[in-house]
């Protein structure tokens, strides 16, 4: 039997993709975590962040109800004579055995990963995947973005598929010529509903990219920016109409308004970010 930490949460719930804190560390350790196997039982997890991340492997190291460690160390790297991380490392081999049922590959990994085959709270997930391997900002022109960079065609395929549910913007995916990964981006309007969606208040996520998320929320297009759509303003029985469809799909034949506009619209009144059509 393996040994468990003090405190730790019960073996049944370890790894339950349905809680998000779960969620969200596994697909953080399919993008960045490695799965070493060892001679018969011998193994381990480990997972190795620059040390201004290190807050998250604690938290990793919460979660799991087994023994863990987290260790810093100092070396020498082709960037930097002093390069500091912080690794934290799991033995145990049940909780190995579980992460590599639900998908987590032994050794070289980045073309094999997929999403979860079991149920799974969706954006955790993806917000894990983007936080090991993505990036959240601003470009040099000053608008938000949000992208990941993947070997795998399935990760990056339900990126897509996802995004384009959250904000109706399509992707076709492609590897690049120069190292045969995908690159998948989206900007401005669309990266910050993604990005709402994604990071959204107390979950977990990386400190310095939830810090960048919650400014991409206040975001406002630039008047001189184009438009991604006609400027064509919204009347108050439109934004009535489309809030009591609830479907930015149908609002966009009654309204003759594209899909999109229908889409940025609603979700800007249910987040808030426009006063409701009484109020106007």
């Amino acid at each position: 039997m393996a040994e468990r930490e003090p405190n730790a949460q019960q073996c049944a719930e370890f790894m339950n993709l349905g809680v998000p804190e779960y969620a969200y560390m596994f697909g953080f350790l399919q993008a960045d975590g490695h799965l070493h196997q060892g001679s018969g039982q011998k193994g381990r997890l480990s997972v190795e962040l620059n040390i201004r991340d290190v807050d998250l492997l604690y938290r990793f190291k919460h979660l799991t109800p087994y023994n863990s460690s987290v260790i810093e160390r100092v070396r020498s790297t082709n960037f930097t004579e002093e390069y500091h991380s912080a690794t934290w490392t799991l033995c145990s081999l049940e909780a190995r055995s579980k992460l590599h049922q639900l998908g987590l590959p032994y050794g070289r990994k980045s073309k094999k990963i997929t999403p979860p085959r079991v149920e799974f709270s969706r954006r955790d997930y993806l917000r894990g995947v983007i936080d090991a391997d993505g990036s959240v900002g601003y470009t040099g022109q000053g608008s938000p973005f949000i992208s990941l960079t993947t070997a795998s065609t399935a990760i990056g395929a339900y990126l897509c598929f996802y995004a384009k549910q959250v904000t109706g913007a399509q992707r076709l995916i492609k590897r690049n010529t120069r190292d045969d990964i995908y690159n998948i981006g989206y900007e401005k309007d669309i990266a910050q509903m993604l990005v709402a969606d994604l990071y959204y208040p107390g979950c977990l996520s990386l400190g310095r990219k939830q810090v960048k998320a919650d400014s991409i929320a206040s975001w406002s297009r630039p008047a001189d920016m184009r438009a991604l759509h006609s400027q064509r303003s919204w009347k108050a029985s439109e934004d009535q109409l489309l809030l009591k469809l609830s479907d930015p799909v149908a609002a966009a034949k009654e309204l003759g308004r594209t899909e999109m506009s229908c889409r940025m619209r609603l979700w800007r009144l249910r987040d808030c970010r426009l006063l409701m059509p009484k109020d106007q």
